[in-house]
């Protein structure tokens, strides 16, 4: 289904996210009200939670509104005497202009003159693309042609999704990225963090680098899964390049 895309030609990616400050306390008072209403109107909360407890503000995250990007990883197929190689490479620390800045610098530099570079993530369609974008508008940078929707018909963006694409079609569903490699028979690292521990990991721990090695590992995830998808052999581990 995938014979007309050149995985050379596709930018693997994934980014991890964390509240944009370390506390509900820390919220400017007109933030405060707005997340209580966010998360009201969500159902996040129970009876014994307010809006102010840890494990719901750190729930924050995955709004552009109130988060932040900390980690984007991304990911580049490449042949050398016809195998097939992954660049791997993330962009990560506390200021997020500064991330946003240099992968802005790095995706405009691989599209500059061509109209067959292509995004892939795992739900990214979703989350991953839409919160570039937001976080790049509220840090006042120029959002990358090929994440800019404005004025693009369907089949003028140039963005795959390896969730949309499992789906068939089928929109009543979701499939995490964990299953899906498993149910493919994929091999992947024994995370010892996941998602919902970004928060935590970030604020409390303070550790980044950790945070930056799991997303890479989604990266490899997504890249083999496409593989998979395109009939194509697996990148065995001896060909992962971290640049």
């Amino acid at each position: 289904m995938l014979e007309n895309y050149k995985s050379e030609n596709i930018l693997f990616l994934d980014i991890e996210t964390a509240p944009a400050f370390s506390d509900f306390s820390e919220l400017p008072d007109n933030f405060k009200k707005l997340w209580k209403k966010k998360a009201e109107t969500l159902k996040l909360l129970s009876e014994d939670q307010t809006v102010a407890d840890k494990n719901i503000f750190y729930k924050s995250s995955i709004y552009a509104e109130f988060g932040k990007i900390i980690c984007i990883s991304v990911g580049l197929l490449n042949k050398k005497n016809e195998v097939k190689h992954l660049r791997l490479k993330s962009y990560y620390g506390d200021d997020e202009k500064i991330i946003l800045s240099a992968f802005a610098e790095m995706i405009n530099k691989l599209c500059a003159g061509k109209s067959d570079i292509y995004l892939c993530a795992h739900n990214g369609k979703e989350f991953d693309y839409p919160y570039i974008s937001r976080r790049m508008i509220i840090n006042g940078l120029t959002i990358p042609k090929i994440l800019d929707l404005g004025g693009k018909k369907p089949w003028e963006v140039n963005h795959l999704d390896t969730l949309e694409l499992w789906k068939f079609g089928d929109y009543k569903s979701y499939t995490s990225l964990n299953l899906l490699t498993a149910v493919l028979n994929i091999p992947t690292p024994k995370d010892d963090i996941d998602g919902s521990e970004v928060a935590r990991v970030y604020w409390e721990e303070k550790n980044i680098e950790r945070i930056a090695t799991y997303c890479q590992k989604d990266v490899l995830a997504v890249a083999q899964i496409f593989m998979r998808f395109k009939g194509e052999p697996l990148i065995i581990a001896d060909n992962i390049e971290f640049v």
